[in-house]
């Protein structure tokens, strides 16, 4: 009997390996398959998408695309909500009023709203959960519910190179300059000049770039090292099993080192 239960049990275990290999497998078909891209965009007819975006799939609320335009090689992660407008049906004219330009990373659970020009420019990064609007809430009448008063709506745009911390939340009207770094949990409204790191809530400047005095207060970590240009992966991999090599034998030097001590020591001491 125990020997028919080891059986029994080896089957069992290969049966649910199997099946989670199979499950795996089927989950990866699904996700390149339902994920949107040019060539691919499914049942979405946004008004531009470059080469190399894709929106993974499952992706979050998705409407008013005709008035969305993605740059080329972007990344909209999983449950990433892009609307125009407050609602599926309404009219906007002929240009778009959400627009993404190349290069840009908008992290899972990210929500882009807009009702008024959203504009992100190149190579702008966002973390998780991020969250951009034109529209605000207003509460002017005190006797009405604020979900129903018509929301106060502006421009926002952000600049080229900059990225965005998780959770970070940028309100209408915010004008985000190249290369400017957004706390997590920052919440950012008016003008943000170029070069600069921000962070709070209300979100204002901790950090600036001086062309003559440098980063202003100093950072208090060196600047890391870029790798060299035309280095490739299987390079740093080469370099990192050399790295690990050399590690070995010099531990093996080490304890030969010692073993030779050992054994040169006078009997009995």
């Amino acid at each position: 009997m125990p020997k028919n239960r080891n059986v029994f049990s080896s089957l069992t275990a290969w049966r649910r390996r199997a099946a989670t290999r199979l499950v795996h497998r089927a989950d990866r078909w699904v996700r390149e398959t339902a994920s949107i891209s040019a060539e691919r965009p499914g049942p979405y007819a946004f008004a531009g998408i470059g080469a190399g975006t894709r929106l993974a799939y499952p992706q979050g609320t998705i409407f008013g695309e005709r008035w969305i335009e993605l740059g080329a090689c972007c990344i909209i992660a999983e449950q990433v909500t892009l609307t125009v407008g407050m609602m599926p049906g309404q009219e906007f004219g002929p240009e778009p009023l959400l627009r993404l330009g190349d290069g840009v990373v908008l992290g899972r659970g990210s929500h882009v709203v807009a009702s008024e020009s959203v504009v992100f420019g190149d190579n702008v990064f966002c973390g998780p959960y991020v969250y951009v609007t034109s529209d605000n809430h207003s509460y002017d009448d005190p006797e009405q519910a604020i979900g129903h008063q018509w929301p106060r709506s502006a421009p926002v745009e952000i600049g080229s190179g900059s990225w965005l911390g998780v959770g970070a939340v940028v309100l209408p009207g915010a004008r985000i300059g190249r290369n400017v770094a957004v706390a997590a949990g920052a919440v950012v409204r008016g003008e943000i000049p170029d070069h600069s790191v921000v962070a709070g809530a209300p979100a204002r400047v901790v950090r600036r770039w001086d062309p003559a005095d440098g980063w202003q207060p100093p950072l208090r970590t060196p600047a890391p090292v870029p790798l060299p240009d035309g280095i490739t992966a299987a390079q740093l991999a080469a370099l990192a099993e050399l790295e690990e090599a050399q590690l070995k034998e010099a531990e093996r030097d080490a304890g030969a080192d010692a073993s030779d001590v050992d054994s040169a020591a006078p009997a009995g001491s």
